[in-house]
């Protein structure tokens, strides 16, 4: 796995940093794509629902969810 790619989005008016492996952002950008959503929008529902979960933590999981689904 390649190393982490850092990137800033702006959640709920304020700027967040962000750093995923390149394989986490790529299902999180289909994600998004396939809901007709931009990349910012979908980060703000998953933190929205991720309770006390880091945010970073949260993103991978939602990942994890959408390969695992799209594999079934």
């Amino acid at each position: 796995m390649a190393g982490l790619k850092k990137r800033s989005v702006n959640l709920a008016g304020h700027a967040t940093s962000l750093a995923l492996e390149p394989e986490f952002w790529a299902v999180l950008e289909r994600a998004a794509t396939r809901d007709g959503a931009s990349l910012a929008a979908l980060i703000q529902r998953i933190d929205n629902a991720r309770g006390e979960r880091p945010l970073a933590s949260a993103c991978r999981v939602f990942a994890l969810a959408e390969a695992a689904a799209g594999a079934t």
